[in-house]
């Protein structure tokens, strides 16, 4: 894994994208030589133009999710995500072409060759993609434990997203833990420093979470640290490799002493800053679209067309979001609030549509402007559910320190959900971004956005 402003990449996933801006670059090099005389060609001015048209592609197409790995998608899912890539990136690219100093030298025929390259490129990755990946230089990891948290550190491991590192076993600190892993794997009769030199261990996992009694070696921890090992605990290995805070693996001294949570008056400024310029573009491009909804409502229910509700936000205070009304106006008539369900009976004809679109989020770009929510950051809950999740999720108001979002990094990365177990699995999404949101990570989560609704992931 590497981190990368605050966000950890697999390497194998690092890898694929300095290959295939690698190969871009190549292809374009390759596309004008072929057809021009190199006499023609301007070496000084073609090359930095190709490596910087290379990047931009493939960069653009990592943050529309075209290199995270998914086994299990369906074919039609694996050709919506290409056809999504290649639908962007082929109208992107030849806008790029008009920026490029290539004018001298890039010709309709070149241009053309490069955009039919690019498409090829992404449809290949997008279907090599769906099988699992390999990283060159692998790490080795050694799990120490045996019992569920080792089971599910391994579960993890297994995943397309983490496909890249291998597991040389599991080291069981005492002899009387239960083992829920195979049993074939587990390594006994040595010492740890001796399992780790003699399997080539280049991390260690430590899955066991009662550390008194001296169940775990940390002499022997210590010793593998100092001998390059890296060492991790459950916290640490369910944030860099899902993306998430796990809560049951969480502790309070965890959040206080370990790095991230950042709340600076710079990063502040700068994020409303970029908050407000990106609300102005994304309220002019969405005008007809928002018009044409409200238009439509109108028509199937009358008004009113906004509906306005209580959210809790930052700081814990309250405050009333905006959306497009989806659901029939006595939708809670007798006062009482519930979740929204997938095929929730209250949703009008065009309430369904507009939210599988995400188009009655739109109207939140208001709240963005007013300071009142973000553009990404936790999604905002009614006071009423706030109060329930509280006394029943450890550490849930955290997420009340930062603005909530019209999206979010859980929405991207967690299907839609209404339950507690739900809000369970959201939260640890959401205490991830928390400690870890940067302008960068925002930006991705923008484009997995637009990702999610184009392709409709998790329409509900």
């Amino acid at each position: 894994m590497l981190k990368v402003f605050s966000h950890y990449l697999p390497s194998h996933t690092v890898q694929q994208i300095l290959f295939d801006a690698l190969l871009l670059f190549v292809a374009v090099l390759l596309a004008v030589f072929m057809q021009l005389q190199t006499e023609t060609v301007a070496w000084p001015v073609l090359i930095p133009s190709a490596l910087l048209f290379a990047l931009t592609m493939v960069v653009l197409n990592t943050a529309m999710g075209l290199y995270r790995p998914l086994v299990q998608e369906s074919q039609k899912g694996a050709m919506a995500r290409v056809a999504l890539s290649v639908a962007v990136s082929v109208p992107v690219a030849y806008g790029v072409f008009g920026l490029l100093p290539w004018a001298e030298f890039a010709t309709l025929t070149v241009q053309i060759s490069v955009l039919v390259l690019l498409g090829f490129l992404l449809a290949m990755r997008g279907l090599v993609n769906r099988r699992q990946a390999s990283a060159l230089f692998a790490p080795r990891v050694l799990i120490i434990g045996t019992g569920s948290d080792a089971c599910a550190v391994q579960q993890a491991l297994t995943t397309p997203l983490q496909s890249g590192m291998e597991i040389v076993g599991f080291y069981s600190p005492s002899r009387e833990d239960s083992v829920a892993v195979d049993s074939s794997k587990v390594v006994t009769g040595a010492s740890l420093m001796e399992v780790v030199r003699r399997s080539r261990v280049s991390e260690i996992i430590v899955a066991v979470r009662e550390r008194r009694g001296g169940v775990l070696p940390l002499r022997e921890l210590l010793d593998c640290k100092l001998a390059g090992v890296r060492v991790l605990d459950l916290s640490s290995f369910f944030e860099r490799v899902q993306g998430q805070v796990r809560i049951d693996s969480l502790r309070a001294s965890w959040l206080i002493y370990g790095d991230g949570f950042r709340q600076g008056l710079g990063r502040t400024v700068v994020k409303r800053f970029f908050d407000i310029l990106v609300a102005l573009l994304l309220l002019v491009l969405a005008l007809p679209i928002m018009l044409g909804a409200a238009l439509l409502i109108l028509l199937e229910d009358g008004a009113p067309v906004f509906y306005r509700q209580e959210r809790v936000g930052l700081g814990g205070r309250v405050f009333k979001v905006i959306k497009f009304r989806s659901m029939r106006r006595d939708a809670e008539k007798d006062g009482k609030p519930r979740w929204a369900s997938s095929n929730d009976d209250r949703v009008t004809r065009i309430g369904r549509v507009i939210r599988k679109l995400r188009i009655d989020e739109l109207p939140q770009l208001f709240n963005v402007l007013v300071g009142d929510m973000s553009l990404v950051g936790p999604r905002p809950e009614r006071p009423y559910f706030v109060d329930q999740l509280a006394a029943e999720i450890p550490f849930y108001g955290v997420r009340h320190c930062v603005k909530p979002g019209v999206t979010g990094w859980a929405q991207v990365r967690y299907q839609y959900g209404a339950s507690i177990d739900d809000a369970i699995q959201k939260l640890q999404y959401d205490l991830y971004y928390v400690k870890n949101h940067t302008l960068v990570l925002d930006t991705l989560v923008l484009f997995e956005t637009v990702r999610v609704v184009l392709t409709g992931e998790g329409a509900h």
